[in-house]
């Protein structure tokens, strides 16, 4: 009797482990309580007036002229895989009208990569403030480091370029 006492802690105890395990998981792929996409404006409006305070400055020089799209990826997250395609066919139907940058958080090699790729763009500020955000997607301005939109988990293209298309607006003028 003792034997089967055991085995059943033993399984409770690898039960509870395993829970833990896949909530964490969920946790780190941005906002694992909210599963819909959506924009911030849906979620929380007050993270992109923090976002464009925080980054008032002009971004590189090498980002000027185009809209610039800020990706948040990682391999092990399921958001940043139901949005790559879309993402892909923005950059395919805008490739040199706007900038795609990616930063990839999937592990501490990449994280430091994208760190520094962040602060020689100008992005430092974007990029400490969303890389813990998996499939969140910034459109910005880079003229004044504004993000005009904020997605997170947005599979919506009709989204994306509508964003797009308000920056453009707002680089032209």
């Amino acid at each position: 009797m003792k034997n089967f006492f055991t085995q059943t802690k033993a399984i409770k105890a690898l039960t509870l482990a395993a829970t833990v395990g896949i909530v964490t998981t969920l946790a780190a792929c941005s906002n694992a309580a909210d599963n819909s996409s959506a924009s911030v404006d849906e979620v929380k409006t007050e993270e992109v007036a923090t976002a464009s305070s925080s980054a008032n400055q002009a971004l590189a020089q090498q980002l000027q002229g185009k809209p610039v799209v800020v990706d948040i990826y990682a391999d092990w997250c399921a958001g940043c895989k139901k949005i790559k395609p879309t993402l892909e066919a923005l950059k395919k139907e805008y490739g040199s009208d706007a900038t795609f940058v990616v930063f990839d958080v999937t592990d501490k090699a990449k994280i430091k990569e994208s760190e520094a790729k962040a602060k020689e763009l100008g992005l430092s500020d974007v990029f400490a403030k969303y890389k813990a955000k998996t499939a969140t997607v910034a459109v910005m301005n880079p003229a004044t480091g504004e993000v005009v939109e904020l997605f997170q988990k947005n599979q919506n293209k009709a989204d994306y370029v509508a964003a797009l298309d308000t920056t453009n607006k707002q680089i032209s003028n």
